[in-house]
């Protein structure tokens, strides 16, 4: 069983952005704004990718699923970003890790990273958000 924590959302997941509504309307109790250490961003083909990077900082929201919705969000999320535990072929990773909302308080989220083939390649060749928001670089 999946431990259920809220998810870290950086990309076109967050409100405004055209999966929210597809994904996340109507089943959330609350988003947000948040930020979550220890990751950077680089551009990807219409969307980011939050790679682990030990000083970085990422600009998003933090959003808890409804109870009566999370397993289903969450196979939608998974579906979404290619996401199948232990898949060598994945393009991402779901990791948990420290979130800080906006007035300090910090828990953990899910959050979706670059699995570590796609890491290495975008910090060899990608394009980094200075940033660390991803609405900034658009």
């Amino acid at each position: 069983m999946t431990t259920r924590l809220p998810f870290f959302v950086y990309g076109t997941l967050r409100p405004g952005e055209h999966n929210h509504d597809h994904f996340l309307r109507g089943r959330t109790e609350s988003e947000e704004p948040a930020r979550m250490r220890g990751l950077v961003l680089y551009e990807g083909p219409g969307y980011p990718y939050a790679v682990e990077e030990a000083d970085g900082v990422v600009a998003g929201e933090v959003v808890t699923a409804r109870p009566e919705a999370y397993d289903e969000l969450l196979r939608a999320l998974d579906r979404l970003e290619d996401y199948v535990p232990g898949d060598p072929r994945n393009l991402y990773d779901r990791v948990d890790r420290e979130v800080t909302r906006a007035d300090g308080t910090v828990l953990r989220a899910w959050v979706y990273v670059a699995a570590p083939a796609v890491a290495a390649r975008l910090r060899t060749r990608g394009k980094l958000i200075e940033s660390g928001d991803w609405r900034s670089a658009k």
